[in-house]
């Protein structure tokens, strides 16, 4: 009996140690396939940060488009700004006096480049009618005066003949007429034509004020007019009166 138990015992212990051995075996299998699974992740993740070195990351682009977008959106807010502090606001009171001193010159400082031939072309074209109503004014005078004096030697009136025609042959009476009122004509208009030219000068002074104090006037294109019936108040008449209202908004 005993020899039995002491030979199941062996034999079990025998089974429990071959176990055991196995057992061990494959946890060490185990072990080395993971140390070699964990050696393989880590030259894979050295490899991965190598890359990282030379190339900007997915999660780094991404905050770098944001902060292009942020820049650009900041840069659209500043924008308005910038071209508020460059907006060209003039002076009127030195447009004005520029214009003073010299015609032309307020509306360059407005930056009314286009004013500036109106402006020297009036001047121009006056001044040269100015100069040649003048001259035909200063022809004529000398002709009445010569022939309403009683000097035979002067006789600038036969100038406006050619030199077949004779004194003798003219009229006196009707050349003395016309050429008084040729001189009134030429007079009229070089008259004429110098208040034309302190009217434009001044007209030059005004436009350079006006212009510079309006530059930045607010025109809108909401301009509208509005007709209603409207009902009066009379008081001579205990009825009211019916009549058409004008309103403009803008």
């Amino acid at each position: 009996m005993h020899s039995i138990l002491r030979s199941s015992l062996e034999v079990r212990a025998h089974f429990t140690m071959s176990f055991d051995v196995k057992h061990y075996g494959n946890i060490s299998f185990l072990a080395s396939r993971l140390a070699l699974m964990l050696v393989c992740a880590a030259i894979v993740c050295s490899a991965q940060a190598q890359n990282n070195d030379f190339g900007y990351p997915h999660d780094t682009i991404v905050v770098a488009d944001s902060t292009m977008m942020l820049s650009a959106t900041l840069d659209k807010e500043v924008k308005p700004t910038v071209n508020e502090k460059l907006k060209f606001n003039p002076d009127p009171m030195r447009a004005m006096w520029l214009s003073a001193l010299c015609p032309g010159a307020g509306q360059i400082y407005n930056r009314r480049y286009w004013k500036l031939p109106i402006v020297i072309g009036a001047f121009v074209g006056l001044t040269y009618g100015t100069s040649w109503n003048n001259r035909m004014l200063n022809d004529y005078s000398k002709a009445y005066r010569d022939i309403t004096d009683n000097d035979p030697n002067t006789r600038s009136y036969m100038d406006f003949y050619p030199p077949t025609v004779k004194e003798s042959d003219l009229d006196k009476s009707w050349l003395t007429s016309t050429l008084k009122s040729r001189k009134d004509y030429y007079r009229r208009y070089r008259d004429i034509c110098i208040i034309g030219i302190a009217a434009v000068y001044l007209l030059n002074v005004i436009d350079a004020y006006v212009d510079a104090s309006m530059m930045h006037f607010d025109v809108s294109d909401d301009l509208s007019m509005q007709l209603r019936p409207a009902v009066i108040e009379n008081s001579l008449s205990p009825l009211p009166s019916v009549g058409l209202g004008c309103a403009f908004s803008f």
